[in-house]
């Protein structure tokens, strides 16, 4: 079916229904285009300028260390000749430096770089940056440097070295220099891809593209992919149709998924997540959903949590927020958490997806 100018405003029309009484969220947010692959660069560099938090490297001990050497490389070219084992390093730090930078990002544009100590540095706050060459391939030639002061965070919640600010960013510190290959054009065939592969929410971005633009103009090829059908339009129309596609409603389906921080203790349950009848034992801590205890003492029926001498007794359908404030109640720790909500999802009292980071 052919596809007319006309269409256009009708799409804007209805991109700017309110989502939000129904809960749904643009469809920018859901996918990328064809094409939208970041690009993803690394360097080797040097940050000047610490006070005495740099890499430990004295005299003839260390004088074959990465950063000791990486200094006497940086200065031999500039007609500098220093010996190795008469340097004092200790305000100098060898440091890993990566960044992500847009596909469409032209040389001479700006984007965020992340720094990080590869030695035994104990801080880079007040460090600056020295010239750093930033690739994508080792073997492959700079595309763009990196340079500037560093910021690090103060963290007060943070824990070991990374307390001590052993990492830290540069804003609009990095400068592409070279223009990306454009090997994918959006004005021939655009196809949308999914941010998170699923394929209810393909098909109902399918069907709200269908109902904006007509009958045919997109398919779920796949739970990744929504392919789009453009035909009778302008190359320059396709632009000004995409933009419009970023603005319609769409309902997402989220999957059921309960995150769990190892480390922290956090629990993340998405939506009313209930938990059938079980019963899991972990380091001394039982959990009994539903049934009986012991067989003749019965669960609670009023109150959906009791807690006893490490004994969690949950009513059955309790939520997943529910189990999880019984097992903190009982002295379970975030390690141990994690570990029963996997059990849980092994034996299939609990559809969902267990993710522990």
């Amino acid at each position: 079916r052919t596809l007319r100018a006309a269409a256009l405003p009708l799409l804007l029309a209805l991109a700017a229904v309110p989502a939000a009484a129904q809960q749904e969220v643009r469809l920018g947010e859901l996918v990328t285009r064809q094409g939208e692959v970041p690009r993803r660069l690394v360097g080797y560099g040097l940050v000047v300028g610490l006070d005495g938090t740099g890499d430990r490297s004295f005299g003839s001990l260390s004088s074959s260390s990465l950063t000791v050497r990486s200094v006497a490389n940086l200065l031999r070219r500039f007609n500098i000749e220093v010996p190795a084992d008469q340097m004092r390093l200790r305000n100098v730090a060898a440091v890993l430096v990566t960044a992500e930078a847009s596909p469409w990002l032209r040389s001479g544009g700006r984007f965020e770089v992340q720094v990080a100590a590869m030695g035994d540095a104990t801080s880079l706050r007040g460090g600056v940056l020295w010239m750093t060459p930033l690739v994508t391939d080792p073997n492959a030639p700079p595309i763009a440097t990196a340079q500037g002061a560093l910021v690090v965070s103060n963290d007060a919640f943070a824990r070991g070295p990374a307390r001590l600010g052993n990492a830290g960013r540069i804003p609009d510190g990095g400068v592409l220099e070279v223009d990306p290959p454009m090997t994918v054009a959006l004005d021939t065939m655009p196809r949308l891809i999914l941010r998170r592969p699923d394929l209810r929410t393909a098909q109902r971005i399918a069907e709200a593209v269908n109902t904006a633009l007509g009958p045919g103009t997109a398919r779920a090829a796949d739970p990744g992919l929504v392919a789009l059908k453009f035909s009778g339009v302008a190359a320059d129309s396709v632009m000004g149709i995409l933009a419009g596609l970023d603005t319609l409603p769409v309902r997402e389906h989220v999957p059921a998924r309960i995150v769990i921080d190892g480390r922290e203790g956090t629990v993340v349950a998405g939506g009313e997540i209930r938990i059938g009848p079980a019963t899991v034992s972990h380091r001394g801590i039982t959990l009994q959903i539903g049934g009986n205890a012991t067989g003749t003492t019965p669960a609670p029926s009023s109150d959906t949590l009791d807690t006893a001498g490490g004994m969690v007794r949950v009513t059955e359908g309790a939520t997943a927020s529910d189990v999880a404030a019984g097992l903190y109640a009982a002295g379970a720790r975030a390690s141990d958490v994690g570990a029963i909500f996997d059990a849980l999802r092994a034996s299939g009292a609990l559809a969902a997806q267990v993710v522990v980071r």
